[in-house]
Formats: C-alpha cells, structure tokens, sequence
C-alpha cells in the first residue's frame, strides 16, 4: 500500500443502522471522520501545528457517493489521501470498502482550509506546512 494513502478499519454495529437494516447515512459521516483522525494519526508530524487548536484544518465542503449498503457485522476499511492542496484550500479523497470482497461503500471529497481559531479568518496553506502535506499528495 502506498504509504500516502492511510487505512482505518472498523466493524458495523447494531447502533449505526437505520430502520431498514442498513447503515444509517449520517453513520458515514463518523466512519469519514475516523478515517481523517487516523490519517493524521499516522502522520504525526503532520499534527502537531494543529495541537493547540489554533491554527485548525477546517470543512467546508463534503461531497459524499453512497455506493452499496453495509449492514451489520459488515468489516469496513476506510481508506484516506491527500488528493489536492491549493494555497488556500486541499481536497481529502476517501473509500469505504467492504473488507470481504473489497466492495466500495461510499466515496467522499473534502474541502478544508487552514482556520486563525482566534481572528476567525482563514489561512494560507504555506511554509512548514506546505512542505510537509506536499509530498503527501496522491492525485486522482
């Protein structure tokens, strides 16, 4: 596995269905953000500027693709990058696979920005940071 690509996996419970027996939509929103902490998990370096709070990596926008229901007892694998980084703003890609049968659950893209928590007004993404989310890139 590409070392820029980051995998987190968990198991589907009971409490992340819906009415009809399959995962809740809103469930996946949490499965994605997993996914992001453990990115950064994996990328301490990467983390730290962020540590304090201030500056944070910010959404703004979240495009999710429901592909195949999971269901409980389902094992998920959910597979984050780094797909894009601007001056301004970077794009996270990230798969949910069924780990049986490598089945894509859901694709999503997020936008981020880099937050001044105290002035409330965005950053440029530059720098230290630049250089260390650069190489990280994996495109499309």
């Amino acid at each position: 596995m590409d070392s820029r690509l980051s995998r987190v996996t968990l198991r589907v419970r009971g409490y992340h269905l819906d009415g009809y027996g399959h995962v809740n939509n809103a469930r996946y929103l949490e499965f994605l953000e997993e996914g992001r902490w453990g990115y950064f998990d994996d990328r301490p370096d990467v983390a730290r500027p962020f540590a304090s709070g201030n500056p944070a990596l910010v959404a703004v926008n979240l495009n999710i693709n429901y592909r195949l229901a999971a269901v409980a007892g389902d094992d998920l694998v959910v597979f984050t990058r780094l797909a894009e980084l601007g001056g301004r703003s970077a794009r996270m890609h990230q798969e949910i696979r069924r780990l049986s049968d490598d089945k894509l659950v859901v694709d999503a893209d997020l936008t981020f920005v880099l937050l001044d928590v105290k002035a409330n007004r965005p950053l440029a993404i530059e720098g230290e940071l630049h250089d260390l989310l650069a190489p990280l890139v994996l495109e499309d």
